[in-house]
């Protein structure tokens, strides 16, 4: 998903939240609708909501399934605002090496990181950026460099990779895949 769908699906859980709260706000009577349309300007829908009150939702059980329906469209509203800051990836959490009783071994997720921007640099990327996700118990490394202006890019990017690879596979990591993105030349250094 794109930064401009990221940026939509925020707005939108941000309105789904965000409504049913400022609705049962106003039903409520802790705002007025006069206060709200003198910072907002919507003065027709707030004349409807105006007029609205607890006599117009009819008995007591309409009033309680309103108000579970808004909640539930709150926490909907929650998960997918959540899903999105967290970019809807798993996070890299630390991962077993030998799991053997009274021998056990983990790396963190810090480390891998570090393995692998410290790999991607001993074959000539610049200023690698490695992110992580461990599904499995194995990790999936993302890493994005930027090339020499007189590297080759694709072959900068095949190196890199191996390099990662070799590196982590030799410190055991268990790994799902490495994935490569040359971001184009470094700036130059004046």
């Amino acid at each position: 998903m794109n930064a401009f769908n990221r940026l939509v699906m925020i707005v939108i859980a941000l309105l789904l939240i965000g409504v049913p709260v400022f609705l049962l706000l106003v039903n409520w009577g802790v705002f007025s609708a006069n206060e709200i349309s003198s910072v907002t300007g919507y003065r027709n829908a707030l004349d409807d909501l105006s007029n609205l009150s607890a006599s117009d939702l009819g008995d007591i059980g309409t009033r309680i399934l309103i108000g579970i329906v808004g909640i539930l469209v709150s926490l909907v509203a929650l998960l997918l605002l959540l899903w999105e800051l967290t970019f809807g990836r798993p996070i890299a959490r630390k991962v077993p090496i030998d799991d053997t009783p009274g021998r056990e071994i983990a790396i963190t997720a810090r480390a891998v990181r570090q393995l692998a921007e410290g790999a991607a640099r001993e074959v000539g990327a610049v200023s690698p950026d490695c992110r992580l996700i461990s599904e499995d118990r194995r990790y999936e490394v993302a890493c994005d460099i930027r090339a020499p202006e007189t590297q080759d890019f694709a072959e900068l990017a095949s190196h890199t990779r191996q390099n990662i690879r070799r590196v982590l596979e030799e410190q055991r990591v268990p790994l799902k895949d490495v994935e490569i993105t040359v971001q184009g030349p470094a700036p130059r250094e004046e």
